[in-house]
């Protein structure tokens, strides 16, 4: 569910021994009361995470299901992961392995987690310097998306979730397309009235995908797009100078450009492409990192088979092709134009 007010779709879930707010400190301190008033949940003790990267981790992992013991949660409990990213996939997992699952709504605050990972059950932590590792399919009771939360978004992560409504608007067709074209100059963290059809028909791509293949055997790979380069330069950084949705602008940006280069991409619709993620807002630098520890990581992907990558490479406005079959030297080429800024500055 998306609109003003969509948290209080909460209160349709009834049943329950208890219910429990996983969250983040800041975010409970701003929005927490209205959390409470909109779901009617008059006494909610949250349970805090610290906010960033490393909150998703077995580590926390643990901690959080021993909070939910200490406080007396059973199997016919109920979690709520307030939050962006970090919160909505840390909380899917402990609430895919608390007690062997116990049921969980995603009621995502990012412009990221309410078009995309909030959405199709996929639940993770990391290990180590691999994101998203260890992680289950287990998808969620409901998802309650108030773009009025947006408001208090920094810009850079109001824009960071933009570039996976872009994503989103490649693979839905020239409807969504041609409207981000028109409106993304004035979309920002306050403009509810116009981030709400957003939010709504981006998520509804991601819905649409999720719904003809839930576990990632084919068809859901496409919404891949961009994610392959994207996360070799998280994990060649340490994840400490993109945010995600940053880099998987990149990685849209490099994966495009593959496409040209491979012939299975008209220049001139590519450009649009780039044009659109140029516009959303300006990306943290890429010059300077290092071409062959970037391209080295590329392999690890969690998507490649037997040592094989599958690219998801635009070929038009609303038309993915995933192969396997690009040349290495074309990868390396499609990388170095786009580190270079030679191709579409």
């Amino acid at each position: 569910m998306v609109g003003r007010g969509a948290w209080r779709a909460l209160r349709r879930l009834q049943g329950y021994t208890s219910a429990f707010v996983l969250t983040e400190p800041i975010l409970w301190e701003t929005w927490g009361k209205k959390f409470a008033r909109d779901a009617d949940w008059a006494t909610v003790s949250p349970i805090m995470v610290p906010s960033g990267e490393s909150s998703k981790s077995l580590t926390m992992a643990g901690r959080v299901a021993s909070e939910l013991l200490e406080r007396g949660a059973d199997r016919r409990s109920l979690l709520v992961a307030l939050g962006g990213g970090v919160v909505g996939d840390l909380g899917g997992f402990v609430a895919s392995t608390y007690m062997r699952g116990i049921d969980y709504a995603q009621a995502p605050t990012t412009v990221l987690a309410q078009v995309d990972s909030a959405l199709g059950g996929k639940t993770a932590v990391n290990i180590r310097a691999m994101k998203n590792l260890i992680g289950t399919f287990y998808p969620p009771r409901l998802v309650v998306s108030d773009p009025s939360v947006l408001a208090s978004l920094p810009l850079r992560a109001f824009q960071s979730g933009l570039y996976e409504a872009v994503k989103h608007a490649v693979l839905s067709g020239p409807a969504l397309f041609d409207w981000l074209e028109g409106k993304v100059a004035g979309l920002k963290p306050g403009h509810t009235t116009a981030l709400e059809p957003l939010v709504a028909r981006a998520a509804q791509v991601k819905v649409d995908v999720v719904n003809r293949d839930e576990r990632e055997a084919a068809l859901r790979r496409i919404l891949n797009l961009g994610h392959t380069y994207g996360h070799a330069l998280e994990e060649a950084t340490g994840y400490r100078r993109f945010l995600h949705g940053e880099a998987v602008a990149w990685g849209m940006l490099t994966v495009t450009r593959l496409a040209e280069l491979a012939r299975a991409l008209d220049p001139i619709v590519g450009k649009r492409i780039a044009h659109l993620i140029r516009a959303v807002g300006p990306l943290p630098q890429i010059r300077d990192l290092n071409e062959e520890k970037v391209l080295g990581l590329l392999p690890r992907d969690k998507k490649a088979v037997g040592g094989k990558i599958h690219w998801v490479l635009p070929v038009g406005i609303g038309n993915v092709r995933v192969t396997s079959e690009v040349s290495g030297a074309t990868v390396v080429r499609a990388f170095r134009d786009v580190q270079h800024g030679v191709w579409d500055d």
